[in-house]
């Protein structure tokens, strides 16, 4: 056994699971950079994904704000790792859980919900100005069911606040403070949000990197200030949005790079490949993102990112070579 075993102290079930992720050295990815780049494993969440901490805050929320009662019912319009985190959450804490899904994600997420005993209603991929988009028709669900709260987590600051008051300094407490850059993309915003208002605080000179996928308006507004459309649409899921939520508004965010498909899929391949890690799109895109920014800065740079979550959820697509040569991209 490779390194020293250090045991903690028993947990509080799931809930006392979440967090407390570890840092990864990605060392052979790393290779040729000069630079650190360290990858938060935040797929080893009991939900398997990052979202786990922002399912937990906002139900928490809600229970503080006297919006959800024992036995009620939690309603959300999420792409898939919110609603999977939220399952768990409900199902800990003993309430009910409705979730209301695009059509357009991988069939994988759609049988773990339902696995968990969530109860999945699936609506058309439109844009978000459509009265008919997930999250509004989420919305308006909340509104028909006694005793429902919706969790708005695109909305809810409580999504934001929660990674900055535990990813990052988790983060910082793991890197001793040597910490130069942090990248991330967005979906919600909450986590590049939090997690660089955490960090800020700490240290200002910490460079905040949003990676962005082709579709998104947040690689413009990030850049020029203006959200620039962008008629194109990526295969990764749940990050890149139109729109500028209440949790990504004010981030500190320096600079965006925008990462092709094609060299997200790469970057998931060689992860597995590379370093032995399954993992799903959007971790692909972090670390492409964080790969294009160690190029830049040049050697002796410390990059962290968000190894959001396992590549199980995404089999029957990213690591399908039909698929994949459907797609174009070349297979692993």
């Amino acid at each position: 056994m490779e390194g020293a075993v250090t045991i903690d102290a028993p947990r509080a079930g799931l809930i006392g699971a979440i967090g407390q992720t570890p840092l990864l050295r990605l060392s052979r990815i790393a290779a040729g950079t000069g630079c650190e780049i360290l990858g938060k494993a935040e797929f080893l969440n009991p939900g398997g994904s990052v979202k786990d901490r922002a399912a937990l805050a906002l139900v928490r929320d809600a229970e503080r704000r006297g919006l959800l009662a024992p036995g009620g019912t939690v309603v959300e319009g999420t792409a898939g790792n919110t609603g999977i985190g939220l399952a768990h959450v409900c199902n800990a804490l003993g309430y009910r859980c409705v979730l209301v899904l695009p059509d357009n994600q991988s069939p994988e997420k759609y049988a773990v919900l339902q696995a968990l005993g969530a109860e999945v209603r699936t609506v058309p991929a439109v844009p978000y100005a459509n009265d008919n988009h997930y999250q509004k028709a989420a919305a308006r669900l909340a509104g028909e069911i006694p005793g429902a709260v919706w969790a708005n987590q695109f909305d809810n600051p409580a999504n934001r606040d929660a990674h900055a008051a535990t990813t990052a300094p988790e983060l910082w407490a793991a890197t001793g403070g040597r910490l130069h850059a942090f990248v991330a993309a967005a979906g919600t915003g909450g986590t590049l949000a939090g997690v660089g208002r955490g960090l800020k605080a700490r240290d200002p000179s910490i460079r905040i990197v949003l990676a962005d996928p082709p579709g998104s308006a947040l690689h413009g507004y990030v850049n020029t200030g203006a959200l620039v459309p962008d008629p194109r649409s990526s295969v990764t899921e749940g990050v890149g949005i139109g729109r500028v939520t209440a949790n990504f508004d004010g981030a500190p965010v320096d600079e965006a790079l925008r990462i092709e498909d094609a060299h997200t899929v790469a970057v998931a391949h060689r992860l597995l490949r590379e370093e032995g890690l399954f993992l799903g799109f959007t971790s692909g895109l972090n670390v492409a993102a964080a790969l294009a920014l160690a190029h830049r800065l040049g050697p002796g740079h410390v990059i962290a990112t968000i190894l959001c979550d396992g590549g199980a959820r995404y089999q029957s697509r990213l690591y399908n070579r039909e698929w994949l040569a459907v797609k174009g991209f070349a297979a692993g």
